[in-house]
C-alpha cells in the first residue's frame, strides 16, 4: 500500500473568493493562480463540521471543462491530507451536476452554462449530503474563511489518481487508510432514473438513456462527445447558443430539407438544465414546468399518488401559480438558487420545481436535472398518444403547449441579459430602482407618460424570502413591480457570471383570452418592454442600447 505524509502550507486570502448563486465562477487564469483552488477548497473543509470531512465519504468530479483535470487531483490530495477517507471520482473526471446530488456531500467542478476553455470559464461548489447546493450558512461560513486563511493542508506526495480506469486505489496516511474509487458515473443516474448535449457531460448519459435503453437512433443525438472547450460553442441550452439545434427544429433563420422532427432538447455543460423544442416551436422554461406539473400525476409513473406541493423561481414566470391554484397544490415562491428547492423537498412538501434559466427538476435528487426534464416530456408525449399510436395525427409538443394555454390563460414572457456591466453601474441602477419603490403615484406617473396601454403598478419590493422549513431570511433576491393584470417586471443581479456583473430583466404578460394566447411573443411583451427600459434607465446607466441575450 502506498504512504503519503501531510505538508502544511502557509497562504494569505485572496480577494473575491465568495459563492454566487451556484459556487465560485471565475476565469481559467484566476484559478490557476498560485494558491487560489487551494485557498477555496481549504476554507470550504474547514466550514463544514468535523463530522462531514474527516472519516467521510465525497465526490469530486465535474463537467468536463478544461482544468477540471489539474483541479480534480489538487482536491484528491488536499481531502486526503483533511483526513477524508474515501473520494469518488466520475470515470475520466466527468459526472453530470443531477447524478453528482446522489453523493453524500462534495465538489461539483462546473461553470455550468458559462463557456470553457483555457481563456473561459471555470467553478467549484460544495454539495452537501441531502445532494443540494450548499446552504448560505455554509457559503457564507466557506466566504469568511477565505478572507482569514493562512494555512492549507495537502498530501503533495501522493500519486495521481487514473481518472480514466474504473476501480478502487488505496493509500495509507497518518489518520489511516484513504481510497480513490474511480466508478461509471452513467451506471449509477441509470439506475436512478429507470438529444443536443452541447458538447457536456450530458452526451455521455443521452447515449446510454436515448439510445441504449430506450432505443433512439443514435444519429438523434447532436455533439454527445464532452470537450474541455465544449466544441468552441457555448454550453447554454437557448435559442441563442444552441443553434444546431435550433436550426433542425426549423427555428432559425436558415432553414433545412425536408421536416423537422416531432420533437428536441438540449442541455448545457454539466447537464442539469434543458430546453424543450417541438416542430418549429419553443417551449419557455416557464411554461415547461408548468406543463410538467399539470400533467405528471397521469403521465409520469413516478407521480402517480400525487404531487407534494409545487415551488418555482421568484423571476420565474406565475404559469405555475395558475396550475398550482387549479389543482389545489401547496406553492412556494423561492429565491433564485436550487438550495432553496431543497430545503422544500427534505421537508416532504414540493415534488416539481424550476427556473426561468432552464432549469427544472423534482424530488428524486436535490439538483435541478436536464435529461429528467427530456424524459418527463417524453412521458407526456407517450401519455397523450397512448391510444394514438397508429393514427395520422399524434398529438404534438405546440399541441400540448397550446392546450395549456386555452386552460390557464398564457404567460408572455421574455429575459434580457446585460452581460459584463461595469459592476458600480449596476448597483447604481439598482439602487435607483429601489428608491423609485417609494411611491408607487409617482412610478405609474412615468409609467404612463411612457405607455397608457399598459395597467398601474398595484405593489413593488424588493424580494425577501423567510425559508419554511429552517427559518433563514434572504434578502435583496431581486426588485419587483407587479402590475394590477398580473404583469410583471422583475430586475436582478445575476450570481453565475464569472467577471463584471450581469442584470437580467424579466417581462412578463399574462392573458386569460384564449382567444389572444397565440400572439407573437415580442409583439406582445413590447409595451412592457419599453416601459421596463425607459423605467430603469437602463441606457443611461449601462450605456448598452441592447441586451447581449434575449431569451
Amino acid at each position: 500500500m502506498v504512504l503519503f505524509t501531510v505538508s502544511r502550507k502557509e497562504t494569505a486570502p485572496i480577494d473575491g473568493q465568495k459563492p454566487g448563486t451556484s459556487g465560485l465562477r471565475k476565469k481559467v487564469t484566476v484559478f490557476k493562480q498560485p494558491s487560489y483552488l487551494h485557498n477555496f477548497v481549504q476554507a470550504t473543509f474547514n466550514a463544514l463540521s468535523p463530522s462531514k470531512v474527516r472519516g467521510a465519504t465525497i465526490v469530486v468530479s465535474g463537467d468536463g471543462r478544461y482544468f477540471s483535470k489539474e483541479a480534480i487531483q489538487i482536491i484528491i490530495k488536499m481531502a486526503a491530507a483533511n483526513g477524508v477517507r474515501r473520494v469518488w471520482v466520475g470515470q475520466n473526471g466527468l459526472l453530470s451536476t443531477p447524478a453528482g446530488s446522489k453523493a453524500s456531500g462534495g465538489f461539483i467542478l462546473t461553470a455550468s452554462h458559462n463557456p470553457g476553455g483555457p481563456h473561459e470559464d471555470f467553478g467549484i461548489k460544495y454539495n452537501m449530503e441531502n445532494g443540494g447546493p450548499a446552504p448560505e450558512g455554509i457559503t457564507d461560513k466557506i466566504y469568511a474563511n477565505t478572507t482569514t486563511i493562512k494555512e492549507y493542508f495537502i498530501a503533495e506526495d501522493l500519486p495521481d489518481a487514473d481518472i480514466s480506469t474504473i476501480g478502487v486505489t488505496s493509500f495509507e496516511g497518518p489518520e489511516g487508510s484513504f481510497d480513490v474509487d474511480i466508478f461509471d458515473s452513467t451506471d449509477e443516474y441509470v439506475k436512478l432514473m429507470n438529444y443536443d448535449a452541447l458538447h457536456g457531460v450530458a452526451g455521455i448519459y443521452a447515449k446510454r438513456i436515448f439510445v441504449e435503453d430506450l432505443g433512439a437512433n443514435e444519429g438523434s443525438l447532436l455533439n454527445c462527445t464532452p470537450k474541455e472547450d465544449f466544441g468552441g460553442g457555448h454550453p447554454d441550452p437557448n435559442l441563442t447558443y444552441a443553434k444546431e439545434l435550433v436550426v433542425r427544429m426549423g427555428l432559425g433563420k436558415t432553414t433545412l430539407e425536408g421536416e423537422p422532427p416531432e420533437f428536441g432538447a438540449a442541455a448545457d455543460g454539466d447537464a442539469d438544465r434543458n430546453m424543450i423544442l417541438g416542430k418549429r416551436f419553443f417551449v419557455t422554461p416557464s411554461d415547461s414546468v408548468a406543463i410538467i406539473a399539470a400533467n405528471a400525476v397521469q403521465s409520469i409513473p413516478y407521480f402517480s399518488s400525487g404531487l407534494k406541493g409545487v415551488a418555482r423561481s421568484m423571476p420565474t414566470s406565475a404559469a405555475l401559480d395558475v396550475v398550482a391554484k387549479n389543482l389545489n397544490l401547496k406553492f412556494f415562491e423561492v429565491p433564485t438558487g436550487w438550495k432553496f428547492f431543497g430545503n422544500l423537498m427534505d421537508a416532504g412538501v414540493c415534488s416539481v420545481c424550476g427556473e426561468e434559466s432552464f432549469g427544472t427538476g423534482s424530488d428524486h435528487i436535490r439538483e435541478k436535472d436536464g435529461i429528467w426534464a427530456v424524459l418527463a416530456w417524453l412521458s407526456i408525449l407517450a401519455f397523450r398518444n397512448k391510444d394514438n399510436l397508429g393514427g395520422d395525427k399524434l398529438v404534438t409538443v405546440e399541441d400540448i403547449v397550446k392546450e395549456h394555454w386555452a386552460t390557464y390563460g398564457r404567460h408572455y414572457y421574455t429575459r434580457y441579459d446585460y452581460e459584463n456591466v461595469d459592476a458600480g453601474a449596476a448597483k447604481e441602477l439598482m439602487a435607483y430602482l429601489v428608491k423609485l419603490q417609494a411611491s408607487l403615484p409617482d412610478v405609474n406617473k412615468i409609467i404612463k407618460g411612457i405607455r397608457t396601454d399598459v395597467s398601474d403598478v398595484v405593489q413593488a419590493d424588493e424580494f425577501e424570502y423567510k425559508d419554511p422549513v429552517d427559518g433563514s431570511i434572504s434578502k435583496h433576491q431581486g426588485i419587483r413591480y407587479l402590475f394590477g393584470d398580473g404583469s410583471r417586471l422583475i430586475f436582478r443581479l445575476s450570481g453565475t457570471g464569472s467577471e463584471g456583473a450581469t442584470i437580467r430583466l424579466y417581462i412578463e404578460q399574462y392573458e386569460k383570452d384564449s382567444s389572444k394566447t397565440g400572439r407573437d411573443s415580442q409583439e406582445a411583451l413590447a409595451p412592457l418592454v419599453e416601459v421596463a427600459l425607459k423605467l430603469s434607465k437602463m441606457q443611461e446607466f449601462t450605456g448598452r442600447s441592447a441586451p447581449t441575450v434575449i431569451t
